[in-house]
C-alpha cells in the first residue's frame, strides 16, 4: 500500500509549507538555553561533528551502542547519547530535563485499491492494525489486528489481493468498520491510554488519517474519532531529526539508512506497523522525542508547529453516528 500512498503524499508535500524540526531534545524551550548543561552539550556536539565515520563507530562500540547506519545517523546517535547522559546528570541536580509520551500507538491501515485508482475512488479500510510502543522500556508491548469488510466495493480487485495478501474470503468473514473500530477503542481503553498513560498515535505519512480514516468515516456515516485527530507523522520526524530530504523517508529508505531490514510481508498492515514501530524505537534510542506534528482541523490536514505544547491524544471513545 506504500506505493499507492506515494502519489498523494508527493502532491500534498508540494502544497504544504516546510517545517522545522519538532524534536524537543534537539531544540529545548527558549528559556532552557540559560541552563549550563546546554553549553556542555554544544561543546560535545562540536567534537562529535569533527569525528570520522570510523571514529564514530569505535566510540559507539565503546559505549555499547548500535554501530549500524550511515555517518549522519551515527553522529546523531552519539550526540543524543551524550546529551541524554548530561541531561540525566542535570536532572539529578535539579536542572533541565525532557519529557516523553508513555506510549506511542502505530497505525498503518490497508485499504481497497485498484492498480490505477480513479480520482473519485473511495478507499475502504480492510485491515486495522495497531502496534503499541512503550517509550519507557523501548519495546513493542502489544498489538491489535482485525480485518474489515468493505461495503461499497465488496469485491477486492486482483491487484489489491496480490498487493496486501488479504483474500476475498478474509474480508467476507470480517465485520464492518464501525464494529471493528469499537473493538479497537476497547483495546486502547484497556491499556488505560489517555487516562492513566499519556499517548500519541503515529503513522507513516499523513495518508492513513487524512485519507483512509477520513473517507471510511464518511462511508460508515460516523464522526471522525477524536483520539485520531492528532498524530506523529514519522516521515517528517525522521527527515527533521536525521536531516534528510523528504524523498528519503519512505519506509524502505528509513530502514536502510538505520542499518535495518524489513521484517515480514510488505503491505501487510500489521507487519508494516511493526516495522514502523522498529524505526520509532530506534529514533527514541537515538534521542528523538517523536512529538505530534500533524492534525485534522475543521476536516483539513494541518501542521502542528514545534513550538506547540506537547499534548497527548485524548481518552479513546467510539464516535457517534453522523445521521
Amino acid at each position: 500500500m506504500e506505493d499507492q500512498k506515494e502519489n498523494v503524499r508527493e502532491s500534498e508535500d508540494q502544497t504544504r509549507p516546510a517545517e522545522h524540526c519538532s524534536d524537543s531534545r534537539a531544540t529545548p524551550p527558549r528559556g532552557e538555553f540559560s541552563d549550563p548543561v546546554y553549553k556542555e552539550i554544544a561543546l560535545a556536539n562540536g567534537h562529535i561533528n569533527r569525528m570520522t565515520k570510523e571514529e564514530l563507530r569505535v566510540k559507539l562500540a565503546e559505549l555499547k551502542l548500535d554501530t549500524r547506519g550511515v555517518k549522519d545517523v551515527l553522529r546523531k546517535r552519539l550526540k543524543s547519547h551524550s546529551k541524554k547522559q548530561k541531561l540525566q546528570q542535570s536532572m539529578a541536580a535539579g536542572g533541565a530535563t525532557d519529557t516523553y509520551y508513555d506510549y506511542i500507538c502505530v497505525v498503518d491501515f490497508e485499504a481497497t485499491c485498484e492498480e490505477i485508482n480513479a480520482p473519485d475512488f473511495q478507499h475502504e479500510i480492510i485491515e486495522f492494525p495497531m502496534v503499541l510502543v512503550n517509550t519507557r522500556t523501548l519495546e513493542i508491548e502489544d498489538t491489535f489486528q482485525e480485518y474489515v469488510r468493505p461495503v461499497l466495493n465488496a469485491q477486492l480487485s486482483e491487484f489489491c489481493v496480490k498487493l496486501t495478501g488479504i483474500t476475498q474470503e478474509t474480508v467476507d468473514k470480517a465485520d464492518v468498520f464501525p464494529d471493528v473500530l469499537g473493538r479497537a477503542v476497547l483495546w486502547l481503553q484497556k491499556k488505560e491510554l489517555g487516562t492513566k498513560y499519556k499517548y500519541a498515535v503515529l503513522t507513516d505519512g499523513s495518508w492513513d488519517m487524512n485519507k483512509f480514516l477520513k473517507i471510511q468515516c464518511h462511508i460508515s456515516r460516523i464522526r471522525y474519532p477524536k483520539f485520531a485527530k492528532k498524530w506523529i507523522n514519522i516521515r517528517k520526524s525522521y527527515g527533521n531529526f536525521y536531516k534528510v530530504p523528504r524523498t528519503q523517508t519512505k519506509l524502505s529508505s528509513m530502514l536502510e539508512k538505520l542499518g535495518m531490514r524489513y521484517e515480514g510481508r510488505p503491505h501487510c498492515g500489521l507487519d508494516d506497523s511493526r516495522n514502523i514501530a522498529r524505526i520509532a524505537l530506534r529514533m527514541l534510542q537515538d534521542g528523538c522525542q517523536l512529538r505530534v506534528n500533524e492534525r485534522m482541523h475543521a476536516g483539513q490536514l494541518t501542521s502542528v508547529p514545534s513550538s506547540a505544547p506537547v499534548e497527548g491524544a485524548p481518552p479513546p471513545y467510539k464516535p457517534g453516528s453522523r445521521d
